[in-house]
């Protein structure tokens, strides 16, 4: 038997041994930079550089370019405040679907923004697609390619989106934060670089929707459908999105039929019930088309719930939906309503139910699938 106090002195020697091999932890960091360099700001090459203000040329997808504004970077001009719901106007301050585009020979690109809103991400949505800024640049043939977005850890953000580019000049386009807005942008090139803004493209494809059109949950603002849209028809867009607020709502209507639009995309039923279809969609259309007689309209149903195979009243509730807007598109059509397309939704998500992050809102596997079934119907309403 041991006596007890060589057993206390072994109990301690062996804690002593355990307490020294234990690894030291690593002390917390809130610099994103040191965790990753890519993310931070080159500071040598920082002072180096020319800081180019985007204002100074424009951005595509901010419509009512020539109305005064609350924020340069808003959606929607001064006048729709209390015209537009408390709500609608506060979503339209965010700049999802504007996109800025440039010409540089630069090897490297920095980007300094301000955000409007000190909540960078949400539970289901990563910063990178919330608040970041997503780089694509055309190849050799003329086709876009992503480059790199920023990874946004606070609401003023500098960093090098990206360095030790091919030479040679390109055309380039930076996607705007989707559910951010923005106080202030620039883009740096080192000194000696040139730097050409391209002013926005005329003639947009219009999309008034809910909260997918608005973004949710892209992981970057390059992958929400409308864009991947614009980069394959190569035309600009203008994101009316707004998040559980898209309703077919006569004021935005007014709003839209001022806008010299190539094709309205109407995707708003994810945020109404059939009642509301059924007393809204023939008036908007309506509305549309007397002031626009020429500009295609696509009808969109909405998605349904990538679990709603296992939630029968989802499905109910989707089957419903889409029979009141496949009833007011048949109606119009019988009116005379001309230049009507018709997109149907249950599989804009795809039919494996692997398309949504929640279910409801779409991934960005989500959003590469709509805009597959769009892009056809949209080549052959532009023609």
């Amino acid at each position: 038997m041991i006596p007890r106090f060589i057993a206390a002195i072994a109990l301690v020697s062996i804690t002593a041994v355990a307490q020294t091999a234990a690894p030291a932890k690593p002390k917390a960091t809130n610099d994103v930079s040191k965790l990753d360099p890519a993310m931070g700001t080159n500071k040598k090459a920082a002072v180096n550089l020319d800081w180019h203000d985007v204002t100074k040329w424009g951005v595509e997808g901010r419509g009512w370019a020539d109305q005064e504004r609350k924020r340069w970077f808003d959606r929607f001009p001064a006048k729709a405040e209390g015209k537009v719901t408390p709500a609608v106007w506060s979503l339209s301050r965010d700049s999802a679907g504007m996109m800025v585009r440039f010409k540089t020979d630069a090897t490297a690109i920095h980007a300094r923004y301000k955000l409007a809103k000190s909540n960078i991400g949400m539970p289901h949505m990563p910063p990178t697609g919330v608040s970041g800024l997503d780089l694509y640049a055309r190849d050799t043939d003329g086709k876009w390619k992503w480059v790199q977005v920023t990874k946004p850890n606070a609401q003023t953000v500098e960093q090098q989106i990206i360095a030790g580019l091919a030479p040679g000049e390109r055309e380039y386009a930076a996607y705007l934060p989707l559910y951010n807005g923005i106080e202030s942008l620039e883009i740096g090139v080192p000194k000696g670089a040139k730097l050409e803004g391209l002013a926005p493209r005329a003639k947009p494809i219009v999309f008034y929707g809910t909260s997918i059109t608005h973004g949710a949950c892209a992981s970057r603002p390059g992958m929400v459908h409308t864009a991947i849209l614009g980069r394959r028809l190569d035309m600009p867009v203008i994101n009316c999105g707004f998040s559980g607020n898209g309703k077919m709502d006569a004021a935005v209507g007014d709003l839209l039929i001022e806008l010299d639009a190539a094709a309205y995309v109407i995707d708003c039923l994810p945020n109404m019930g059939p009642a509301d279809v059924t007393a809204k969609c023939m008036p908007l259309v309506k509305q549309l088309r007397a002031a626009r007689p020429d500009v295609p309209i696509i009808l969109v149903e909405d998605r349904r719930f990538s679990n709603n195979w296992i939630t029968p009243d989802k499905f109910k509730f989707h089957t419903e939906n889409h029979a009141a807007l496949k009833k007011a598109y048949d109606e119009l059509v019988a009116a005379g309503v001309k230049k009507l397309s018709y997109i149907k939704g249950d599989s804009l998500y795809g039919d494996d139910t692997e398309g949504a992050t929640d279910a409801s809102h779409a991934s960005d596997l989500g959003f590469m699938r709509q805009a597959d079934i769009f892009e056809p119907v949209l080549r052959a309403a532009l023609k």
